[in-house]
């Protein structure tokens, strides 16, 4: 898989790693959580087949992370933004 780093340019997936599921909100107060909702937080995320955003950091290159949308049943890659946006509209 050819990932299209925004800083780099292509690469080979083997320059980069996946960080796990992107945009999951983190708790306003978590010192008010109960063991089972911060348990949910730390630990419960989407598997989905079909559409789903990760994080991705290019460790042997520029260290940047960012924001990788991918068909994880093909891996074919629809969108790379940055971390500070959201997922374009055009692929939700």
């Amino acid at each position: 898989m050819l990932i299209d780093c925004p800083w780099c340019g292509p690469r080979n997936q083997d320059e980069f790693i996946c960080g796990g599921q992107a945009h999951i909100e983190r708790p306003a107060s978590p010192a008010m959580l109960t063991d089972e909702q911060w348990a949910r937080y730390q630990f419960n995320r989407t598997n989905p087949r079909g559409l789903h955003f990760e994080r991705w950091q290019h460790i042997f290159g520029c260290f940047q992370w960012f924001h990788l949308a991918r068909d994880t049943r093909s891996h074919r890659i629809l969108a790379i933004y940055n971390m500070d946006e959201l997922p374009p509209e055009s692929i939700i």
